[in-house]
Protein backbone atom coordinates (compact mmCIF):
# COMPACT_ATOMS: atom_id res chain seq x y z
CA UNK A 1 0.00 0.00 0.00
CA UNK A 2 1.28 3.47 -0.86
CA UNK A 3 -0.03 6.56 0.94
CA UNK A 4 0.84 10.16 0.08
CA UNK A 5 1.24 12.91 2.66
CA UNK A 6 0.43 15.94 0.50
CA UNK A 7 1.59 18.84 2.61
CA UNK A 8 2.79 19.15 6.20
CA UNK A 9 1.23 22.50 7.03
CA UNK A 10 0.13 21.59 10.57
CA UNK A 11 1.14 19.10 13.25
CA UNK A 12 -1.54 16.59 12.23
CA UNK A 13 0.17 14.89 9.25
CA UNK A 14 3.22 14.15 11.40
CA UNK A 15 0.93 12.39 13.83
CA UNK A 16 -0.94 10.65 11.00
CA UNK A 17 2.31 9.37 9.53
CA UNK A 18 3.26 7.53 12.73
CA UNK A 19 0.17 5.38 12.39
CA UNK A 20 0.28 5.10 8.59
CA UNK A 21 3.92 3.99 8.60
CA UNK A 22 2.81 0.74 10.27
CA UNK A 23 0.60 -0.05 7.28
CA UNK A 24 1.99 1.57 4.15
CA UNK A 25 4.90 2.96 2.19
CA UNK A 26 4.88 6.74 2.56
CA UNK A 27 5.36 9.41 -0.08
CA UNK A 28 5.68 13.02 1.05
CA UNK A 29 5.57 16.45 -0.51
CA UNK A 30 5.96 19.74 1.35
CA UNK A 31 6.77 23.28 0.24
CA UNK A 32 8.72 24.28 3.36
CA UNK A 33 12.23 22.72 3.54
CA UNK A 34 12.38 22.77 7.33
CA UNK A 35 9.05 21.00 7.74
CA UNK A 36 10.10 18.45 5.14
CA UNK A 37 13.43 17.85 6.89
CA UNK A 38 11.64 17.29 10.20
CA UNK A 39 9.44 14.68 8.52
CA UNK A 40 12.22 12.83 6.73
CA UNK A 41 14.34 12.76 9.90
CA UNK A 42 11.54 10.75 11.50
CA UNK A 43 10.67 8.75 8.37
CA UNK A 44 13.91 8.33 6.40
CA UNK A 45 12.36 5.61 4.20
CA UNK A 46 9.66 7.96 2.87
CA UNK A 47 9.91 8.86 -0.81
CA UNK A 48 10.08 12.62 -1.37
CA UNK A 49 8.20 14.15 -4.32
CA UNK A 50 9.27 17.46 -5.84
CA UNK A 51 5.74 18.74 -6.40
CA UNK A 52 2.13 17.85 -5.79
CA UNK A 53 1.75 17.02 -9.46
CA UNK A 54 4.74 14.65 -9.35
CA UNK A 55 3.35 12.97 -6.28
CA UNK A 56 -0.11 12.45 -7.79
CA UNK A 57 1.33 11.12 -11.06
CA UNK A 58 2.76 8.09 -9.26
CA UNK A 59 0.99 4.99 -8.02
CA UNK A 60 -1.03 5.84 -4.92
CA UNK A 61 -3.71 4.18 -2.83
CA UNK A 62 -4.68 7.22 -0.77
CA UNK A 63 -3.82 10.83 0.02
CA UNK A 64 -3.71 12.76 3.30
CA UNK A 65 -3.99 16.43 2.30
CA UNK A 66 -2.67 19.11 4.66
CA UNK A 67 -1.91 22.44 3.00
CA UNK A 68 -2.73 25.98 4.21
CA UNK A 69 -6.46 26.60 3.88
CA UNK A 70 -6.27 29.01 0.93
CA UNK A 71 -4.56 26.22 -1.07
CA UNK A 72 -7.01 23.43 -0.20
CA UNK A 73 -9.56 23.87 -3.05
CA UNK A 74 -6.94 23.84 -5.82
CA UNK A 75 -4.96 20.98 -4.26
CA UNK A 76 -8.08 18.91 -3.55
CA UNK A 77 -9.24 19.39 -7.15
CA UNK A 78 -6.01 17.74 -8.31
CA UNK A 79 -6.37 14.88 -5.82
CA UNK A 80 -9.97 14.28 -6.91
CA UNK A 81 -8.78 13.70 -10.47
CA UNK A 82 -6.91 10.61 -9.28
CA UNK A 83 -10.05 9.02 -7.80
CA UNK A 84 -8.18 7.70 -4.74
CA UNK A 85 -9.39 7.98 -1.14
CA UNK A 86 -8.53 11.32 0.43
CA UNK A 87 -8.44 12.56 4.01
CA UNK A 88 -8.35 16.37 4.27
CA UNK A 89 -6.99 17.41 7.65
CA UNK A 90 -9.23 19.88 9.45
CA UNK A 91 -10.57 22.38 8.68
CA UNK A 92 -11.18 21.97 4.96
CA UNK A 93 -12.28 25.62 4.69
CA UNK A 94 -11.85 28.63 6.96
CA UNK A 95 -13.39 31.46 4.92
CA UNK A 96 -16.46 31.91 2.74
CA UNK A 97 -14.51 32.12 -0.52
CA UNK A 98 -12.71 28.85 0.28
CA UNK A 99 -16.00 27.12 1.07
CA UNK A 100 -17.57 28.34 -2.15
CA UNK A 101 -14.62 26.94 -4.09
CA UNK A 102 -15.09 23.56 -2.40
CA UNK A 103 -18.77 23.66 -3.36
CA UNK A 104 -17.75 23.66 -7.01
CA UNK A 105 -15.66 20.49 -6.72
CA UNK A 106 -16.95 16.98 -7.59
CA UNK A 107 -16.37 15.59 -4.11
CA UNK A 108 -16.93 11.82 -4.12
CA UNK A 109 -17.85 9.47 -1.29
CA UNK A 110 -14.25 8.52 -0.47
CA UNK A 111 -13.33 12.04 0.73
CA UNK A 112 -13.20 12.50 4.49
CA UNK A 113 -12.61 15.70 6.44
CA UNK A 114 -13.29 15.78 10.16
CA UNK A 115 -12.04 16.63 13.59
CA UNK A 116 -10.29 13.55 14.91
CA UNK A 117 -12.44 13.76 18.05
CA UNK A 118 -15.36 12.21 16.20
CA UNK A 119 -13.33 8.97 16.29
CA UNK A 120 -12.20 9.22 19.92
CA UNK A 121 -13.16 6.06 21.86
CA UNK A 122 -14.97 8.08 24.53
CA UNK A 123 -17.25 9.62 21.89
CA UNK A 124 -17.44 7.22 18.95
CA UNK A 125 -20.82 5.56 18.87
CA UNK A 126 -22.45 8.13 21.17
CA UNK A 127 -26.19 8.47 20.58
CA UNK A 128 -28.99 10.60 22.03
CA UNK A 129 -32.75 10.20 22.24
CA UNK A 130 -33.40 13.24 20.12
CA UNK A 131 -36.95 13.85 21.27
CA UNK A 132 -35.72 14.13 24.86
CA UNK A 133 -32.93 16.63 24.17
CA UNK A 134 -33.43 20.24 25.29
CA UNK A 135 -29.98 21.64 24.56
CA UNK A 136 -26.36 20.63 24.06
CA UNK A 137 -22.99 22.18 24.81
CA UNK A 138 -19.46 21.43 23.63
CA UNK A 139 -16.42 22.79 25.45
CA UNK A 140 -13.02 22.91 23.78
CA UNK A 141 -9.89 23.37 25.89
CA UNK A 142 -6.81 23.66 23.66
CA UNK A 143 -4.08 26.22 24.26
CA UNK A 144 -3.22 28.48 21.30
CA UNK A 145 -0.24 30.22 22.87
CA UNK A 146 2.14 28.90 20.20
CA UNK A 147 0.46 31.21 17.68
CA UNK A 148 1.24 34.21 19.90
CA UNK A 149 4.93 33.58 19.07
CA UNK A 150 4.22 33.99 15.34
CA UNK A 151 4.29 30.25 14.60
CA UNK A 152 2.13 29.30 11.59
CA UNK A 153 0.78 32.83 11.34
CA UNK A 154 -1.60 31.82 8.54
CA UNK A 155 -3.58 29.65 10.98
CA UNK A 156 -4.09 32.60 13.31
CA UNK A 157 -5.12 34.94 10.47
CA UNK A 158 -8.94 35.05 10.16
CA UNK A 159 -9.09 35.32 6.36
CA UNK A 160 -6.64 32.47 5.84
CA UNK A 161 -6.71 29.75 8.50
CA UNK A 162 -9.66 31.10 10.44
CA UNK A 163 -7.95 31.70 13.78
CA UNK A 164 -9.01 30.13 17.05
CA UNK A 165 -12.72 30.39 16.29
CA UNK A 166 -12.37 28.06 13.29
CA UNK A 167 -9.30 25.91 13.95
CA UNK A 168 -10.24 25.06 17.53
CA UNK A 169 -13.97 25.67 17.22
CA UNK A 170 -14.26 22.85 14.69
CA UNK A 171 -13.75 20.32 17.48
CA UNK A 172 -16.87 21.44 19.30
CA UNK A 173 -19.05 21.92 16.22
CA UNK A 174 -17.97 18.55 14.82
CA UNK A 175 -19.01 16.70 17.96
CA UNK A 176 -22.43 18.35 18.09
CA UNK A 177 -23.14 17.75 14.39
CA UNK A 178 -22.04 14.13 14.84
CA UNK A 179 -24.67 13.81 17.58
CA UNK A 180 -27.53 15.79 16.07
CA UNK A 181 -26.98 15.95 12.32
CA UNK A 182 -26.37 18.65 9.69
CA UNK A 183 -29.66 20.57 9.84
CA UNK A 184 -28.08 23.31 11.91
CA UNK A 185 -27.32 27.00 11.60
CA UNK A 186 -25.29 29.54 13.52
CA UNK A 187 -27.34 32.16 15.38
CA UNK A 188 -24.54 34.05 17.10
CA UNK A 189 -20.80 34.15 17.83
CA UNK A 190 -18.27 36.24 19.71
CA UNK A 191 -14.58 36.09 20.47
CA UNK A 192 -12.03 37.95 22.58
CA UNK A 193 -8.33 38.14 23.42
CA UNK A 194 -8.18 37.57 27.16
CA UNK A 195 -4.57 36.47 27.60
CA UNK A 196 -2.57 36.15 24.36
CA UNK A 197 -2.73 39.79 23.27
CA UNK A 198 -0.44 39.39 20.25
CA UNK A 199 -2.78 36.98 18.45
CA UNK A 200 -4.31 37.97 15.13
CA UNK A 201 -7.55 36.21 16.10
CA UNK A 202 -8.94 35.42 19.56
CA UNK A 203 -8.05 33.14 22.44
CA UNK A 204 -11.62 32.60 23.67
CA UNK A 205 -14.84 32.25 21.74
CA UNK A 206 -18.45 31.16 21.89
CA UNK A 207 -21.01 30.08 19.29
CA UNK A 208 -24.77 29.66 19.54
CA UNK A 209 -26.37 27.06 17.26
CA UNK A 210 -29.93 25.98 16.48
CA UNK A 211 -31.12 22.79 14.77
CA UNK A 212 -34.20 22.81 12.57
CA UNK A 213 -36.26 20.94 15.17
CA UNK A 214 -35.54 23.58 17.83
CA UNK A 215 -32.64 22.05 19.76
CA UNK A 216 -30.16 24.74 20.76
CA UNK A 217 -26.44 24.31 21.19
CA UNK A 218 -23.43 26.17 22.53
CA UNK A 219 -19.76 25.79 21.66
CA UNK A 220 -17.25 27.22 24.13
CA UNK A 221 -13.64 27.64 22.97
CA UNK A 222 -10.97 28.14 25.61
CA UNK A 223 -7.65 28.75 23.92
CA UNK A 224 -5.90 29.57 27.21
CA UNK A 225 -5.61 26.27 29.00
CA UNK A 226 -3.03 24.34 30.99
CA UNK A 227 -4.34 21.04 29.63
CA UNK A 228 -6.13 19.74 26.54
CA UNK A 229 -9.62 18.28 26.91
CA UNK A 230 -13.00 18.31 25.24
CA UNK A 231 -16.51 17.66 26.51
CA UNK A 232 -20.06 17.36 25.25
CA UNK A 233 -22.98 17.95 27.59
CA UNK A 234 -26.54 16.89 26.75
CA UNK A 235 -29.41 18.40 28.73
CA UNK A 236 -32.75 16.61 28.91
CA UNK A 237 -35.77 17.31 31.10
CA UNK A 238 -34.68 14.84 33.74
CA UNK A 239 -30.90 14.69 33.49
CA UNK A 240 -27.62 16.13 32.30
CA UNK A 241 -25.04 13.79 30.82
CA UNK A 242 -21.46 14.72 29.88
CA UNK A 243 -18.93 12.93 27.70
CA UNK A 244 -15.30 13.90 28.37
CA UNK A 245 -12.56 13.31 25.79
CA UNK A 246 -8.95 13.39 26.98
CA UNK A 247 -5.65 12.07 25.69
CA UNK A 248 -4.84 9.99 28.74
CA UNK A 249 -1.79 7.73 28.59
CA UNK A 250 -2.10 7.35 24.81
CA UNK A 251 -3.24 10.62 23.16
CA UNK A 252 -3.09 9.14 19.65
CA UNK A 253 -5.76 6.65 20.64
CA UNK A 254 -7.59 8.73 23.24
CA UNK A 255 -8.05 11.81 21.04
CA UNK A 256 -9.09 9.83 17.97
CA UNK A 257 -6.03 10.11 15.74
CA UNK A 258 -5.71 6.35 15.36
CA UNK A 259 -9.45 5.93 14.82
CA UNK A 260 -9.39 8.55 12.08
CA UNK A 261 -6.58 6.77 10.25
CA UNK A 262 -8.41 3.45 10.62
CA UNK A 263 -11.43 5.05 8.94
CA UNK A 264 -9.19 6.44 6.18
CA UNK A 265 -7.56 3.05 5.57
CA UNK A 266 -11.02 1.50 5.28
CA UNK A 267 -11.72 4.07 2.55
CA UNK A 268 -8.46 3.10 0.85
CA UNK A 269 -9.88 -0.42 0.84
CA UNK A 270 -13.01 0.78 -0.94
CA UNK A 271 -15.38 1.83 1.85
CA UNK A 272 -17.18 5.18 1.64
CA UNK A 273 -16.33 7.96 4.08
CA UNK A 274 -17.95 7.36 7.48
CA UNK A 275 -18.71 11.10 7.60
CA UNK A 276 -21.07 12.18 4.79
CA UNK A 277 -19.87 15.33 3.04
CA UNK A 278 -23.25 16.87 3.92
CA UNK A 279 -22.20 16.84 7.57
CA UNK A 280 -18.75 18.22 6.82
CA UNK A 281 -20.33 21.01 4.75
CA UNK A 282 -22.66 21.87 7.65
CA UNK A 283 -19.74 22.03 10.10
CA UNK A 284 -17.76 24.28 7.75
CA UNK A 285 -20.69 26.61 7.17
CA UNK A 286 -21.19 27.09 10.91
CA UNK A 287 -17.47 27.82 11.37
CA UNK A 288 -17.25 30.25 8.46
CA UNK A 289 -20.41 32.02 9.64
CA UNK A 290 -18.96 32.30 13.15
CA UNK A 291 -15.76 33.75 11.73
CA UNK A 292 -17.78 36.34 9.80
CA UNK A 293 -19.88 37.33 12.84
CA UNK A 294 -16.92 37.64 15.17
CA UNK A 295 -14.52 39.39 12.77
Amino acid sequence: MRIALAGLATSHPYTDARTLARHAELVVWEQDPERLRRFTDEHPQAKVAGSLEEMLAGRLDGVVLTVPNPQVPQALAKVLETGVACFVNKPAAAARAQLEQLDRLPIHDRVLSSSVLRFAPAFAGARVERGEVLAVRATVRHDVGIWATGYNAWQDTPGQGGGTMVTMGIHGVELLVALLGPDVRLVGAAGARRHYTTLRSEDTGVMALRWDDGITGTVEILGVSASESYSVTVHTRDATETIVIEGGDDPMAGLGYEGTIEAFLAMVGGAPSPVPWEETRAVLDVLVSAREKSA
